[in-house]
């Protein structure tokens, strides 16, 4: 099972369920509130309300589908834009909260910086193979990781590659880096935040005005969604939400962890660290690479995990995610992957992992949290990203897997 099957581009009612799985539900509960008065104890407690700020963005990403693969593949490969556009309000809302931060250095006396990376080679081949991973592996990194919580086996073994191929890609990253690149360039601190956040707000109004256009010469109209089987406080506790609530949401969400973290959210720094100690225990000398070399970077290799925001971050993600299946009645998992789909599955994991080392983040560290930065690597990223879910779209079927269409008027 992929992100898809929760977050195709249209038809949210094709999530409709049975009962709230009570066991899975009080499981899932258990695990957020248990795991953060652990954390709570061990670490402190911002860490703890970091791990539960995750299993809120987890909740969210299940309950409104919130797939940034899928969005993209409809778009490519049928010109469904309700996705995309859905993304560009979540890129507007986070640019307008965290521009003016990020400009005064500060968010109620915490000081807070953005997700600012140089933009070279790297970070374009990295961002073009993770967008082939996206369609192949069937999600992002937020995506595997709620479809994972969500009860997809399927992603499992994408996320077992993901975390290999994150590995592999710290270990090569110094060679990659040493590759022409720009500097940092952050629009915040070359435009100043109120130049800045007009020139990226026109940009996503004319990002969502190009996917109308494409839609409606496809097919005729807007493609709705159709309607929800719930309505009300039912809807909201067992979803599924308007993708615009999700956006709203996610973007609030973020400028919360940008308040806690003292920076923007991401993901998938988390699975070079977990990737980087299996290696370890195996018996590879991981402390020797270059990614590591920083006493910063020895603490977090030799430390806890729960010391690592995005690891318990990720680890909160996983749980809400569970919690809102359940809660959808919808946490069923099954256990026979087509073979040429398990395929898929590994090597579009290590596609994910090496391009999203290569290429400073993922989805959500270099195109959502980067471009909400104001970062210019974040911007360099949708591009060659999005080439990338181009010649992914076009290798699913190769694989067995499915790109949705929608039939056309008259056809």
């Amino acid at each position: 099972m992929s992100s898809s099957a929760f977050a195709s581009s249209g038809p949210v009612t094709a999530r409709t369920s049975l009962g709230i799985n009570v066991p899975t539900s009080l499981l899932a509960a258990a695990g957020i509130l248990g795991g953060a008065a652990l954390i709570g104890a061990v670490v402190n407690p911002k860490q703890a309300a970091l791990y539960v700020l995750g299993a809120a963005l987890g909740l969210v990403l299940y309950h409104a589908a919130f797939g940034f693969t899928s969005a993209w593949r409809v778009f490519i490969a049928d010109r469904r834009g309700e996705g995309l556009r859905a993304q560009m309000v979540m890129l507007a809302i986070a640019s307008a909260l965290f521009f003016p931060v990020l400009a005064a250095g500060s968010l109620f006396g915490q000081p807070v910086s953005g997700l600012v990376s140089p933009a070279g080679v790297s970070v374009i081949f990295g961002a073009f193979i993770f967008g082939i991973g996206m369609q192949l592996g069937g999600g992002c990194a937020s995506g595997t990781l709620y479809t994972v919580g969500g009860g997809s086996t399927r992603m499992l073994i994408t996320l077992a590659a993901f975390i290999a191929g994150s590995a592999i890609g710290a270990a090569h990253l110094h060679w990659w880096t040493a590759l022409p690149s720009l500097p940092r360039i952050s629009l915040v601190e070359a435009w100043g935040p109120w130049t800045a956040l007009a020139f990226q707000l026109a940009v996503f109004a004319a990002i969502a005005a190009v996917t109308v256009v494409l839609e409606k010469r496809r097919h005729g109209r807007l493609v709705e969604a159709n309607p929800s089987p719930r309505q009300g406080l039912a809807r909201f506790l067992r979803g599924p939400w308007p993708l615009v609530a999700g956006a709203v949401a996610l973007a609030l969400l973020n400028f919360a962890t940008l308040y806690l973290a003292g920076r923007p959210w991401g993901i998938t720094s988390a699975f070079a660290l977990w990737g980087s100690k299996i290696a370890a225990v195996i018996g590879f000398d991981v402390a020797s690479w270059p990614y590591w070399a920083s006493p910063a970077r020895q603490a977090e290799l030799n430390g806890s995990v729960l010391n690592d925001v995005t690891s318990v971050m990720d680890f909160g993600i996983v749980l809400g995610a569970l919690l809102a299946a359940a809660l959808a009645g919808r946490f069923s998992p099954t256990w026979r992957i087509p073979l040429r789909s398990a395929a898929a599955a590994i090597v579009g994991g290590l596609l994910l992992g090496y391009g999203a080392r290569l290429a400073y983040g993922c989805n959500i560290g270099a195109y959502f949290s980067g471009i909400a930065s104001g970062s210019l690597h974040g911007w360099v990223w949708l591009v060659a990203a999005f080439f990338g879910n181009v010649l992914g779209t076009r290798i699913r079927p190769y694989f067995g897997l499915e790109v949705e269409r929608v039939k056309l008027s008259g056809c």
